[in-house]
């Protein structure tokens, strides 16, 4: 994953005209509500500036994870095998199993029994605390979170699955035209440049047996969490959680003096001689992830932890598998 660089590079190619997708900033700068406060206006600003590449590498990552991924006989997410049955004269070639047919002197054909495609919600984490990085060679939390939402869609949507996009207040409309990543992409550009209300998707508003992809880095209440978390269980809806962490968030490399300055309007806090913290600061950042981890595995999700200095498609392939087991 590129740093600093490349989203310099995207922004002049933006205000350039000369995207990988030509309609794509105009569309993103017709988003941003002008009469939305300037922090949000910028931010919004800010993301559709690294959307065309983050929407390449996206593409590119979810080409990786279809080459890496291990053949199957199946034909897709949506089909699951049935039998063999002799291949009927004027069988069309394309529907032979031609290596179960060469175990024998007969032609076979392989049956699937069809399954209805799942519907696959993806929510994005978009407060403040997600645009840091806590280096400037690698991603902020924002990008990653991006960057896997939308390479994950591009593999499901291959497969041939449902896939819609959430806000903290419900179901997202997506715009029309161009591919699915850019009209994902630019719906994450107008939540953006929209106030959000809640900080966490509102399980009422999602559809029975659904897939929840949860985005974030996890920075919220847990009693809000673990609300969701046993409201979505209650609707049927497996929610696979990606934590996404910064590597200072895990380790607090720091020495002396530090001034920590919130994201989100939070007082600024300063403390000496933080390195005697880190033992301790460690051992809490751990123990949280493990009760998160817990309490979404106990209740029949999943828990993923990405940290964003390192690569995406580790990351991405363990989630595909655990959204292709069937509920």
């Amino acid at each position: 994953m590129r740093g600093p660089s490349f989203l310099t590079a995207a922004f002049r190619r933006n205000r350039a005209g000369t995207t990988q997708a030509p309609h794509f900033a105009t569309q993103a700068d017709a988003f941003v509500a002008i009469g939305q406060p300037a922090a949000l206006t910028q931010q919004a600003q800010a993301l559709a500036a690294r959307m065309p590449d983050l929407i390449v590498q996206a593409n590119r990552t979810a080409a990786t994870l279809a080459a890496g991924q291990h053949p199957q006989q199946r034909a897709g997410w949506g089909d699951t095998f049935w039998q063999y049955r002799p291949a009927q004269p004027g069988e069309p070639a394309a529907h032979i199993d031609w290596r179960q047919s060469a175990r024998s002197t007969h032609a076979y054909v392989r049956e699937t029994e069809a399954e209805s495609a799942q519907t696959i919600l993806l929510w994005c984490d978009l407060s403040g605390s997600m645009n840091w990085q806590s280096r400037a060679n690698i991603p902020t939390k924002l990008e990653s979170a991006i960057l896997l939402t939308l390479a994950m869609a591009a593999a499901l949507a291959r497969g041939g699955e449902r896939i819609r996009l959430l806000s903290s207040s419900g179901m997202v409309h997506l715009p029309s035209g161009g591919s699915l990543l850019e009209r994902l992409a630019l719906a994450l550009v107008f939540q953006a440049s929209t106030p959000q209300k809640n900080a966490l998707p509102a399980a009422a508003a999602l559809p029975r047996h659904a897939h929840l992809l949860l985005a974030s880095d996890l920075l919220c209440e847990t009693d809000a969490l673990r609300g969701l978390l046993h409201q979505c269980a209650a609707r049927g809806v497996r929610t696979h959680v990606l934590h996404i962490a910064d590597p200072a968030e895990l380790s607090l490399p720091y020495e002396g003096r530090v001034e920590f300055t919130g994201l989100e309007g939070e007082p600024p806090i300063e403390l000496p001689h933080v390195q005697t913290l880190r033992a301790d600061y460690t051992h809490l950042a751990s123990a949280r992830s493990g009760q998160i981890e817990q309490m979404a595995v106990s209740l029949g999700h999943d828990y993923l932890c990405h940290v964003t200095d390192t690569p995406a498609t580790p990351t991405l392939l363990a989630l595909h598998n655990l959204m292709g087991r069937r509920v």
